[in-house]
């Protein structure tokens, strides 16, 4: 046999088996790097949905005690604002409604809170004392349907 006639080894077939493990050894990399990433990311996801829920909680809890506080002082226009960014705020979490911060029973048992809304306000704007003791009932009953 001559030279030029001797048979060569197929090596392609050798390269695209190394060229498969590599790409499965890569791809096995990858996701032990990106699992763990994504499981701390839904984590992280998950409690970011917990604050913000209790910071709306707390923030519509917080403007209703100052409006208390400002009507037992006296302060009637402060204490007027600030029980009107309470109902403002209140209506606008419960008109979300399944994306509420909510669950759906309490945005029902908070309803009735806006049956005495205007009156409110209007006792306020007139400087009566007797808004201090609603606001308080008011603020009573929101921290009992809001779980706080």
């Amino acid at each position: 046999m001559s030279e030029e006639m001797r048979p060569v080894p197929a090596r392609s077939s050798s390269a695209v088996s190394r060229f498969a493990t590599y790409g499965v050894v890569l791809a096995v990399v990858f996701l032990l790097g990106f699992v763990p990433m994504w499981l701390k990311a839904r984590s992280a996801a998950d409690s970011l949905a917990e604050a913000e829920h209790r910071l709306a909680v707390v923030g519509m809890q917080s403007d209703l005690a100052s409006a208390v506080i400002d009507a037992r002082r006296g302060e009637y226009e402060p204490s007027r604002q600030a029980a009107s960014r309470f109902f403002t705020s209140l209506r606008a979490e419960i008109d979300k409604a399944d994306a509420s911060k909510f669950t759906p029973v309490q945005r029902e048992a908070m309803q009735p809170l806006f049956a005495g809304r205007d009156e409110m306000i209007t006792l306020l704007a007139r400087n009566d004392p007797a808004s201090a003791d609603r606001l308080s009932d008011l603020y009573i009953a929101y921290r009992k349907m809001a779980g706080g």
